[in-house]
């Protein structure tokens, strides 16, 4: 059977030219970073220069990226560091589309007594700003809203979400991880005082991200042992996934253009098929502001009468692996909480697909992928009928 991979957005496989530069690292480059002695002084110099390199793609000092285990433990450190640290403002607010490294630090801390509103979204998936103006305030410590949705792409106005947040004396943070190595980051146009990264969006390693943290903002570490990532961050520094990582985001930023360009392409192309195969198709996402290789559609309740929970299954018989969501919720039988918080109905967001390109995917994928849904929907409507 032919099997196509359209899950980018949950993890990219690594890249074969990342492996590369990771190896030395596990043979002879295997020393401690924090170690003085030669090979702890020759893996602190890889290290370093990996930090020099992600800080470099995205506007940063070397000294504001701190590694962590991934985007979810960034997101943590953000989000719990700041509401530590900083004394007198017990606010925070964020969406209710965020994605759950988010969400549920939030909860959290709002069942410990901090005062956390989650503000509603456009139809689009994208914050609204009205509410953001009317809730951010001077109690407000930390805004947090991610710079583009991992479900529907749809990016946020993050420079102009700073600069409500800054006008309050409050701190902003952004989860940038299905962003970065797809759009331009630059922290200093954007205005974000913390963003989240994360490699394995970017075809490195699993089990490495980093923080951003703008020098002088205020951030508690959330672990307590060594003193190591400047006592943000304790543990023995990951050298080889660090490697992996600045390797993976230098070759997304040289490849950036062209390979967003060619995704987009692709993504397009799905999108006139399938609103081509079926009429009243909602495509979720912003039109004009979108991440380019993501498409996210919903089967319309009123008129395709599907069990939605049985829509990822069956794409998967047919060799297509995709989503209806985020990979950190794809077990639960629950409905996207994002395309929930659009407007969407239950039924609705169940029958939601998302279909997320990567190098591996070519436009003779489009065309089958097409055709197979057609006959996966035209199977569940004939079994629903009859």
């Amino acid at each position: 059977m032919r099997r196509i991979y359209l899950d980018h957005t949950a993890t990219t496989p690594l890249d074969p030219r990342v492996m590369e530069a990771m190896r030395p690292c596990f043979s002879g480059t295997f020393g401690n970073a924090s170690s003085v002695h030669s090979y702890g002084r020759d893996a602190r110099e890889l290290l370093e220069r990996a930090r020099g390199t992600i800080a470099q793609a995205v506007g940063a000092e070397p000294a504001e990226v701190f590694f962590t285990s991934g985007g979810t433990e960034a997101d943590n450190l953000a989000i719990m560091g700041v509401m530590s640290a900083v004394r007198g403002r017990e606010g925070i607010v964020t969406s209710s589309a965020e994605h759950h490294a988010v969400l549920e630090p939030c909860r959290h801390l709002s069942e410990n007594g901090k005062d956390v509103s989650f503000l509603p979204v456009d139809p689009y998936g994208a914050v609204d700003m009205d509410a953001l103006r009317l809730q951010v305030g001077e109690r407000t410590a930390l805004v947090s809203i991610m710079h583009a949705n991992n479900e529907t792409g749809t990016i946020s106005a993050v420079p102009a979400i700073a600069g409500i947040a800054h006008q309050a004396g409050a701190l902003f943070h952004s989860d940038a991880v299905q962003s970065a190595g797809k759009i331009p980051l630059d922290v200093r146009e954007l205005g974000v005082d913390l963003m989240t990264l994360s490699a394995h969006k970017m075809y490195g390693p699993k089990g490495i991200g980093a923080l951003f943290v703008r020098r002088g903002a205020p951030v508690d570490p959330m672990l307590h042992g060594g003193g190591q990532e400047r006592g943000r961050r304790p543990g023995t520094e990951n050298v080889p996934l660090a490697v992996g990582f600045a390797e993976a985001f230098r070759l997304a930023v040289q490849e950036r253009e062209e390979e967003s360009a060619r995704l987009r392409s692709l993504r397009d192309g799905l999108e006139r098929r399938v609103r081509e195969l079926f009429p009243g198709i909602i495509v979720n996402g912003d039109p004009a502001a979108r991440l380019p290789h993501i498409l996210n559609i919903s089967f319309n309740a009123a008129e395709y009468s599907l069990e939605g929970d049985m829509l990822v299954m069956n794409m998967d018989l047919e060799g297509i692996a995709v989503t209806s969501g985020s990979a950190c919720t794809s077990g639960s039988l629950e409905p996207s909480h994002v395309i929930r918080a659009m407007g969407r109905d239950e039924k609705t967001a169940k029958a939601t697909l998302r279909f997320s390109f990567g190098k591996g995917n070519t436009m003779d994928d489009v065309g089958y992928v097409a055709e197979r849904l057609k006959i996966v929907i035209e199977r569940m409507l004939k079994k629903r009928t009859g």
